[in-house]
């Protein structure tokens, strides 16, 4: 009976899958207790509640997914307007939503809801998909992205927009028409330069020269490039990092924990994880070509892709190659809802794999 039981527990599970994820989760709890060994209690309540959430999602057929991609999408957006208008502000910026009972930030939802959503209209439209479609599918991700921005939170609103823009792209956007949106938005560089908030301004012209102010604005990245760097090949050892131990490193346990990881394991490190992401990425996107229908294949090729996305967009930060905006690294940096979003992201890629010899309409 425990037998049965067990087996019962684990089928919808993807053993390869787990077993990626599951070393990223111990990398994660590592660098945790030499980062930060006062919220090591609480990461691992994170980690618990995700792989909760992750087992129960993975259970969940495709077909009532893509059901319930409207209104989870339609209630994203209306709290995204709840936010807008009685959010609460904290650090200049109104991001959460207070419900009484807890506290939400409305726009991790919608890392999971735009990819769902856009990938149940293609489903709808698969057998006649027309200009018109992507037209359309643009303005069901601008909704959301523009409400994020005016938050404002640059990081989130550049993954959900990669979310829906992956989707759009895998659906068969026409390359003509990527190129000239291309061409239209390097035009728009200038007054989209006017829009940025001054602080995210100032990020931008960090990246370029941040020893124009070492104390000030260009304090992270040249504590976090310093600290890859003294890592050398091997590392100084889990623990040993002067760059984290003396807590030079701004914000070491969340968007900054590569750099504590990369001065400790150095250069050898860095490649293992960087294999770990790899191996993620590609066993997502086989499960992506081998899904049943459009919709499955659609959702699970966009959450493999922001999977790579918050790993490229967080290692370039961090390493001086992109400017920071706070996106966190998958599954190693702490927090409990950006790794509840990317569990529930596993889980639907487990549902998705289970179900791939489903012929669905």
């Amino acid at each position: 009976m425990l037998r049965e039981a067990w087996r019962k527990f684990i089928a919808p599970i993807d053993g390869p899958l787990m077993g990626l994820v599951g070393l990223l989760l111990l990398v994660a709890l590592l660098s945790m207790a030499s980062a930060s060994p006062a919220r090591m209690g609480t990461q691992l309540a994170h980690v618990a509640l995700a792989l909760v959430v992750m087992r129960i999602v993975a259970q969940i057929p495709p077909q009532r997914l893509m059901a319930l991609a409207p209104p989870l999408y339609v209630f994203g957006v209306l709290l995204l307007v709840g936010v807008a208008l009685f959010g609460d502000i904290s650090k200049g910026a109104r991001r959460w939503l207070d419900l009484g009972f807890i506290r939400v930030q409305p726009s991790e939802l919608m890392k999971i809801a735009m990819p769902l959503m856009l990938a149940w209209y293609f489903q709808k439209h698969e057998a006649m998909l027309r200009l018109k479609d992507y037209a359309i599918a643009t303005i069901i991700l601008l909704i959301p992205v523009a409400l994020i921005v005016r938050q404002p939170d640059l990081g989130t609103s550049i993954l959900v927009f990669a979310a829906g823009f992956y989707v759009i792209f895998l659906a068969g956007l026409p390359w003509k028409v990527l190129i000239g949106l291309g061409a239209a938005a390097a035009a728009a560089a200038p007054f989209a330069w006017n829009m940025l908030h001054d602080y995210q301004r100032q990020r931008i012209l960090m990246l370029l020269d941040p020893e124009k102010d070492p104390l000030g604005k260009g304090f992270h990245i040249i504590q976090s490039t310093i600290a890859i760097g003294s890592g050398g090949i091997l590392g100084k050892g889990w623990g040993q990092g002067t760059q984290a131990q003396l807590e030079f490193i701004p914000e070491r346990h969340t968007d900054f924990i590569f750099a504590v990881y990369a001065e400790e394991l150095g250069l050898l490190g860095n490649l293992a994880l960087i294999v770990l992401y790899a191996f993620l990425i590609g066993r997502g996107l086989s499960i992506a070509v081998n899904a049943a229908n459009l919709f499955a294949r659609l959702v699970a090729g966009a959450i493999t892709l922001i999977f790579f996305t918050y790993a490229f967009v967080n290692i370039g930060m961090v390493s001086g190659i992109l400017p920071v905006v706070g996106v966190p690294l998958p599954f190693v940096s702490y927090g409990g809802t950006a790794l509840v979003t990317l569990m529930l992201g596993v889980g639907i890629l487990m549902s998705i794999h289970k179900n791939r010899m489903l012929v669905q309409k």
